[in-house]
């Protein structure tokens, strides 16, 4: 049998919802997991451990009553530091935060209790969630479970790597420009940042993860089938975040791969991808390649512009000195940039591509990297496109290094087509085996 720590959040909810395994029992479960491998990892930064115990008794008695059950009903998930959590500290790695206690939950913590999931802890961020290396001065640094020396990257670095370690089942996080996507790279599980405006920022009573218009949130778990479960769960307006649309969301089930027409490469033209990463690739597309219509070797035109406008856009934020005129200008370039990348999406489904040009380097490897550093583009070149466009976009584990790294693809569809993106993305779970347990 599949140890409770290493089965889906989709099974964890059967079995439990069938009174198999009481909620009770995966919670402990998770507990113990989490005392032995967050001493080695430091992904979990807050661990409420009597309030999810409590909350298993009580999901265990309203099955015993006959109550009707969530689709999460008992099982537990865990949250990015960034995202508030009510009664449950989120300092978001800087001391200034160190005490602060939110007394209301983001929305999309709110929902998956709403839906029984129970919250098991909250797991650590770069400070202020960003960068591409989880450490900060409150918690320390996190580590990659595949190789201790490696980063699992950021800023969803805590939560992919309790989660590849088993700590977890499923797990809430923001990306902005990578920061989910890079994780599951780095930690060989799945993830989906959603379309923009699919799913609330709101977060301690105001809208936005950094008030960043690139931000989304989006869960993290160790199967796509999780993601199909959860996405449901989270999407849809709340009421407060204006920017979220009524758009409905669409079963992966129904997706018929035969009518899809895929585009794929590995090289954006500002990294080329490392061997064993391009071979990742190619293998992902070649699964593919007998259940869609087309799939063609083929990169959106102008794809490399998203690099420099990605920079101008942090040059804004960063130092506030950009002139109006300019910043401006950088406005009508990212429009720019939309437009010529919606008209290739014209003639293409989705497209398979890299999540990063190198699989999980070195702890401090970013420390001294700036905005205009090659090396940081090495990382990130391949994720910015489609935060600048606000594109759904699915990861999935496809390949290995020689080191015995994790590498990730990226799954990417139309705009509000989630369910593409997730059924291509377990078609390359299913013929290339997906995660991996770690060596911990």
């Amino acid at each position: 049998m599949i140890p409770l720590t290493f089965a889906p959040a989709t099974e964890l909810a059967r079995a439990v919802r069938e009174r198999e395994v009481s909620s009770a029992a995966v919670i402990e479960a998770h507990l113990a997991r989490i005392a032995a491998i967050n001493p080695q990892i430091n992904a979990v930064v807050q661990l409420p451990a009597e309030e999810a115990r409590a909350a298993a008794r009580t999901a265990d008695a309203a099955l015993a009553r006959g109550e009707q059950p969530g689709p999460l009903h008992g099982v537990p998930f865990t949250v990015k530091d960034t995202l508030d959590v009510a009664g449950v500290i989120g300092a978001m790695g800087v001391a200034e935060r160190a005490g602060f206690i939110p007394d209301r939950d983001a929305t999309v913590v709110a929902r998956l209790r709403a839906a029984g999931g129970i919250v098991l802890g909250k797991t650590n961020v770069p400070p202020w969630g960003g960068g591409i290396e989880t450490d900060n001065p409150v918690y320390g640094r996190t580590s990659n479970p595949y190789n201790l020396s490696r980063t699992p990257g950021g800023s969803s670095g805590g939560e992919a790597a309790l989660i590849a370690a088993g700590g977890s089942p499923l797990g809430l996080g923001s990306d902005s420009g990578g920061s989910l996507r890079l994780p599951a790279h780095n930690c060989g599980i799945v993830t989906i940042k959603p379309t923009a405006g699919r799913v609330p920022t709101t977060t301690g009573g105001q809208t936005g993860d950094m008030h960043d218009p690139r931000t989304q949130v989006g869960l993290l778990a160790r199967r796509v089938e999780d993601l199909c479960l959860a996405l449901p769960l989270i999407a849809g307006p709340d009421g407060f975040d204006a920017g979220v649309a009524p758009v409905p969301l669409l079963d992966a089930a129904g997706v018929d791969l035969a009518v899809l027409r895929v585009a794929c490469f590995t090289n954006d033209g500002v990294s080329e991808a490392a061997a064993a990463v391009a071979a990742a690739v190619r293998a992902a597309a070649q699964s593919l390649r007998a259940c869609v219509a087309a799939l063609e070797e083929q990169r959106p035109e102008g794809i490399e512009r998203a690099w420099p406008i990605t920079q101008g856009y942090w040059e804004s934020v960063i130092d506030g000195r950009m002139p109006t005129a300019d910043f401006y200008r950088l406005l009508r370039r990212w429009g720019r940039f939309r437009s010529t990348m919606l008209q290739f999406m014209q003639r293409w489904d989705a497209i398979v591509c890299p999540v990063a040009a190198v699989p999980a380097v070195p702890h401090g490897t970013s420390k001294n990297w700036t905005a205009n550093d090659f090396r940081q583009a090495s990382m990130i070149s391949y994720t910015v496109p489609y935060s600048l466009t606000g594109w759904p976009c699915v990861v999935v584990r496809a390949g290995a290094s020689p080191e015995g790294l994790p590498i990730g693809v990226q799954i990417v569809a139309r705009p509000w087509r989630e369910e593409v993106a997730l059924a291509l993305a377990r078609q390359v779970e299913a013929a290339l085996g997906g995660w991996q347990p770690p060596p911990l």
